[in-house]
C-alpha cells in the first residue's frame, strides 16, 4: 500500500522499547507495556510493525486589514508527522512524532488594542517568544487501544494522547453525506485545528460501542498545547467530556443521518477571559468556566430526476458558568444543496445556508449570552479566519466542480454581520496555551456589519500520495472592521500548499 512501510526483524522491537523518550509517562505508559508484550511475542505471531508519515508545507501571503503595523507579509509553515504503529486482533497502538517548523514570521504585524494581531502571521510569532523562524520535536499521538472488550468486537477502548473530532465518529457509506460531514459538520466544537502548522491532540481516554445501526462514543480528555506554539508536547488545565450517538437512517432513494451530543467543557486556568464587559470586570473575574453543550445534527439526501438533493441542520443550546455569570447561549445552522445531472462533465454542487451564533445583548448584566464553540477547528467555516462562528451571522452561498476525479474547484460568498451590536468581533479557536485565553475580541463600536467574503479553491491530487491546494480569499470589509481599522477595511489571504503522503 502507497504510504505504509512495515518492520518485521524481531530485533527492531526489543530497540524499540529501549530507547529512551521524553514523553510523560502517564501518556507513553500503555503504549509501552504493548510494545514490551511485542517484544515478547514469538515472530511468527506478531504482526508487523506499520512506520508511515507525511509532510505538508504552505506558503501564506497575508494582507490584514490596514492599520498601525505590517499588514502586508508572507511566511513558510511547514509540518512533518512520522508514525509508528502495530495492528493486533485485540489491542492496536501508535506513536506519532510531529515536527512544525515555521519561517519567516513576521516581526511587525502586531499593533496596540484594539487592532492587536494582524493574521495567523502575527499569532504564530506572539505564540513563539517573538521568534521571526520557530520549530519544534513532539509527541503528536501516542495511544493503545484495547477492542473487543467483554467479548464484543463493537466495543473498544482509546488510551493516550490522539486527536479526535467531532461529527467524524461514523463515516456514512454515501458519498453525499460523507462530504456533509466532513465539510460541513466536523470540527464544529471539537477538532484538531489541523489548518494551523502544530494542532491540537488530545489526553485522555475514548470508548466505542459501534452498533449495527448507532455509533456510541464517549471522550473525556485534556486538551494538548499547541496550535500556533510549536511545544506541543504539555497539555492544559481544561478538560471536557464529550458522549454522541450516530444514526443512519435508510431508504429506497434518499440516505439520512443523526446525532445527538453532549460537551461538558471546564477551564481552570486562571487566564484573562475575552468578553464584553469592562477591563476593570474582567480582571476580578477569574473564576473558571464551566459549560455545557447539548445538541446535534440531521443531515438527508434524496436521489431525484433532476440530481441529488440534500439538506442539513446542526444545532445547539449552552447553559453553565462563565466566571461569575450564568451562561446561556446556542446556535443555528441550516444549509441546502443540490447536484444537477444537467453538465455531468463539471459535476457541479451548489449550496446556500445560514448560521447564526448568539451574541451577548448586555455587558453589565449577569448573563453571559455569548455562544461558546469550544476547541473548534475555525478555518473548515471561515476559510478566510478573521472571524469564526461566536456572534456571528453567515448568509453564504457556493459552487463546487468536480471536473475530473482528482480536481476540486470551490467558490464560496459570504454575507457576515455580528448578531448582537453589543458584543464583540471574535476570532481564534480555543485554548492553546497556559497563559492565552485562545479567543481574541475587538469592539463592534455599535455596528453589526462585519464584511463581504468572496474566496476561491483548488484542489489537485497529482499522485495517490501528493495534493497540490490553491487558495484565495478577498474580504470587503463592513462598519465593524473600519471603524477598527480605519486605513484600510479590505484584506486578503491566499495561499499555495504541498501534502505528501510516505
Amino acid at each position: 500500500m502507497t504510504g505504509v512501510t512495515t518492520i518485521e526483524h524481531p530485533a527492531f522491537y526489543s530497540c524499540f522499547v529501549k530507547l529512551p523518550c521524553p514523553i510523560s509517562a502517564r501518556v507513553l505508559l500503555p503504549l509501552l507495556a504493548v510494545a514490551c508484550l511485542s517484544a515478547q511475542s514469538q515472530t511468527d505471531q506478531a504482526p508487523p510493525l506499520t512506520v508511515q508519515g507525511s509532510f505538508r508545507t504552505r506558503v501564506e501571503a497575508w494582507d490584514w486589514f490596514e492599520g498601525s503595523a505590517d499588514n502586508r507579509y508572507a511566511f513558510s509553515g511547514n509540518l512533518l508527522r512520522l508514525s509508528l504503529g502495530q495492528q493486533r486482533k485485540q489491542i492496536d497502538w501508535q506513536l506519532e512524532l510531529a515536527a512544525p517548523f515555521l519561517l519567516g514570521l513576521p516581526e511587525n504585524a502586531i499593533a496596540p488594542a484594539p487592532q492587536g494581531q494582524f493574521g495567523l502571521g502575527a499569532s504564530y510569532y506572539a505564540a513563539n517568544d517573538a521568534k521571526r523562524n520557530a520549530g519544534m520535536v513532539f509527541a503528536k499521538q501516542a495511544f493503545v487501544r484495547f477492542k473487543g472488550l467483554f467479548g464484543d468486537q463493537n466495543q473498544s477502548l482509546r488510551l493516550g494522547r490522539f486527536e479526535f473530532i467531532d461529527g467524524a465518529e461514523v463515516v456514512p457509506k454515501n458519498p453525499t453525506l460523507a462530504a456533509l460531514k466532513r465539510d460541513r459538520i466536523a470540527h464544529r466544537l471539537l477538532g484538531n485545528f489541523g489548518f494551523s502548522h502544530v494542532g491540537r491532540s488530545y489526553d485522555g481516554f475514548q470508548y466505542v460501542n459501534n452498533r449495527p445501526k448507532v455509533n456510541y462514543t464517549i471522550l473525556a480528555a485534556m486538551p494538548t498545547r499547541g496550535v500556533f506554539q510549536v511545544d506541543g508536547w504539555g497539555n492544559l488545565k481544561t478538560g471536557l467530556v464529550y458522549a454522541a450517538a450516530t444514526g443512519q437512517v435508510a431508504g429506497k432513494k434518499s440516505s439520512g443521518e443523526w446525532r445527538v451530543l453532549g460537551l461538558y467543557y471546564h477551564d481552570w486556568r486562571r487566564v484573562l477571559k475575552t468578553d464584553n464587559r469592562p477591563l476593570a470586570a474582567r480582571r476580578s473575574d477569574l473564576g473558571n468556566i464551566r459549560i455545557g453543550t447539548f445538541g446535534g445534527h440531521y443531515l438527508h439526501t434524496w436521489e431525484t430526476p433532476s440530481g441529488t438533493v440534500d439538506i442539513l441542520l446542526w444545532g445547539v443550546l449552552q447553559a453553565g458558568r462563565w466566571g461569575v455569570l450564568d451562561h446561556r447561549s446556542g446556535a443555528l445552522g441550516t444549509e441546502a444543496g443540490w447536484q444537477p445531472k444537467a453538465v455531468p462533465a463539471w459535476r457541479p454542487w451548489l449550496r446556500a445556508g445560514f448560521f447564526h451564533g448568539h451574541g451577548d445583548g448586555d455587558p453589565n448584566d449577569t448573563t453571559h449570552g455569548t455562544f461558546f464553540q469550544v476547541l473548534p477547528t475555525p478555518r473548515i467555516y471561515a476559510r478566510f479566519p478573521f472571524f469564526n462562528l461566536m456572534n456571528s451571522q453567515d448568509l453564504f452561498g457556493s459552487v463546487t466542480l468536480r471536473p475530473h476525479k482528482t480536481v476540486s474547484i470551490k467558490t464560496e460568498v459570504h454575507g457576515l454581520r455580528l448578531a448582537s451590536r453589543n458584543d464583540l468581533w471574535l476570532l481564534g479557536g480555543g485554548a492553546f496555551q497556559p497563559w492565552t485565553f485562545g479567543y481574541v475580541g475587538r469592539p463592534s463600536n455599535g455596528e453589526r456589519g462585519l464584511a463581504n467574503l468572496y474566496d476561491g479553491s483548488i484542489d489537485w491530487q497529482v499522485s495517490p500520495a501528493a495534493t497540490l491546494s490553491a487558495y484565495y480569499g478577498y474580504a470587503t470589509g463592513g462598519a465593524v472592521i473600519q471603524k477598527t481599522y480605519p486605513n484600510g477595511k479590505n484584506g486578503s489571504l491566499g495561499y499555495l500548499e504541498l501534502s505528501y503522503r510516505f
